[in-house]
């Protein structure tokens, strides 16, 4: 039997310290031991323990359990999560009944039985693990609490639009693995956002993980959670992205960044529907809806070798292509005008509307950057204006790229070349991020970022 967590004994009988400490020795993983009750404030900072074994009676000739209970407090005082099981007597069982009002989690009778005590005592730790590991799942699922609701999905007017919202419609009331693939800055995650609103899961958790995001020796941790002891600085048990997300919908962006041996790993997942966190050889079982978004084309992946066909199967049950906003100009104004209304708040700004000359300039721009493009547009257009109407010339579109005999002569910053030479791999190497790193000479992460930067 594995031996895990720490306990502290409190007792002035020596002999039955030392009896109580070879009991438990095989059981848990520390324990310590405590004469006197005035040491536990200090062993309580220092030692952090799971459970503590207290004996209501100290003083000599005194028999009233009061101190028990007074180092009962003085313990739940200093971390209310700690398990405190009473040593009694017979005679003090009404009294820890008490006890077990004020906190206490069991009472085990003088002279005990060794059978009974560990049994007792094990449950205090297995409860002291659950209500730990029920307390972080919350604050993981407090973290990604729901965004505000003006954030919602735009559908707009276009017909390309129209007919992706009447598919969404049909699928978002299944638990069917959907993937949304589309050029950066489509809303990919907006329409995952939306499609889980529209779903029988509703009510529960939506999390989404930005796979590009996750170093890869923390690929497992993030999203299987791991066990205290895995690895150097796991100090405590923790949940993945998996078991935050059961009853609910999990959400794993840019999927085609995941790197080939990890792709193994995810797809037994997905299959078992279970985990098994780091460090651990239980299964959990998982109850989730899946959606994977990326930008990449991953039956091309897939030919190259870079992506396993097993895998796109299996998060592929439907395909959902999100227009570019070059595919939908009837969306362009009306979206601007959303974007318009919540930065004039946001900035305290009078900006209500677009003057006609911007309206031709919104709608001559190829908006490469999609939405997000146009997102960021509006937002630093409000910023420089005080008009009631935002003029053409406040709309700082970003320059397009120079061809390669001009492309020198045209950076006017180290931002532009830098921007410039990143397209130009990514192009050069069809979104292959590990081959665009190689070339540029930096890491995944490095340019990840570098990409979010400049909405590549």
């Amino acid at each position: 039997m594995k031996k895990e967590g720490t306990i502290v004994v409190v007792d002035d009988n020596r002999s039955m310290l030392t009896a109580v400490e070879i009991l438990l020795n095989g059981i848990f993983d520390r324990v310590v031991t405590l004469n006197n009750p005035n040491q536990l404030p200090t062993t309580l900072r220092d030692v952090k323990p799971d459970v503590v074994l207290l004996d209501m009676n100290f003083s000599s000739g005194i028999n009233s359990g009061n101190e028990g209970l007074y180092w009962l407090g003085e313990v739940k005082k200093a971390d209310p999560t700690i398990e405190v099981v009473l040593f009694t007597a017979y005679a003090d069982i009404d009294l820890a009944v008490k006890a077990m009002q004020r906190g206490a989690t069991d009472f085990v009778v003088k002279p005990w039985n060794n059978a009974k005590l560990v049994a007792t005592l094990q449950s205090a730790l297995a409860l002291r693990q659950s209500r730990s590991e029920a307390k972080q799942l919350g604050d993981i699922k407090r973290s990604f609490a729901p965004e505000s609701s003006d954030n919602g999905m735009f559908w707009g007017t276009s017909p390309a639009m129209q007919q992706l919202r009447t598919m969404v419609e049909k699928v978002a009331d299944t638990d069917a693995n959907i993937l949304i693939t589309g050029e950066n800055g489509t809303g990919k995650e907006m329409l995952a956002r939306e499609i889980h609103r529209l779903s029988t899961r509703r009510d529960e958790l939506f999390v989404a993980v930005d796979l590009g995001a996750v170093p890869e020796t923390l690929f497992e941790s993030e999203l299987f959670g791991h066990v205290k002891g895995a690895f150097t600085d796991a100090r405590a048990d923790r949940a993945g992205k998996f078991e935050a997300a059961s009853n609910g919908t999990l959400f794993l962006d840019e999927i085609g960044n995941l790197p080939y041996h990890q792709q193994a790993k995810l797809l037994t997942a997905i299959q078992s529907r279970s985990i098994v966190r780091v460090g651990s050889n239980t299964p959990i079982p998982v109850n989730i809806r899946l959606i994977t978004a990326t930008n990449r084309d991953l039956n091309q992946m897939v030919a190259a070798g870079e992506f396993r066909e097993d895998l796109l199967y299996r998060i592929n049950t439907i395909h959902i292509e999100l227009p570019s906003l070059a595919q939908r100009t009837e969306d362009i104004v009306p979206l601007a005008e959303i974007f318009l209304k919540r930065y004039a708040a946001k900035y305290a700004k009078p900006c209500a509307t677009f003057d006609e000359a911007a309206r031709t300039k919104l709608l001559g721009h190829d908006w490469s950057g999609n939405i997000r493009e146009l997102q960021h547009t509006v937002e630093k257009a409000v910023i420089l204006s005080d008009r009631a109407s935002i003029a053409a010339d406040e709309l700082l579109l970003s320059r397009r790229e120079a061809t390669p005999r001009t492309a020198r002569a045209a950076y006017s910053t180290l931002e532009e070349m830098e921007r410039s030479m990143i397209s130009n791999a990514m192009r050069r190497h069809a979104g292959n991020l590990t081959a665009v790193a190689t070339q540029l000479g930096v890491t995944r992460q490095t340019l990840y970022n570098k990409i979010k930067k400049y909405n590549l």
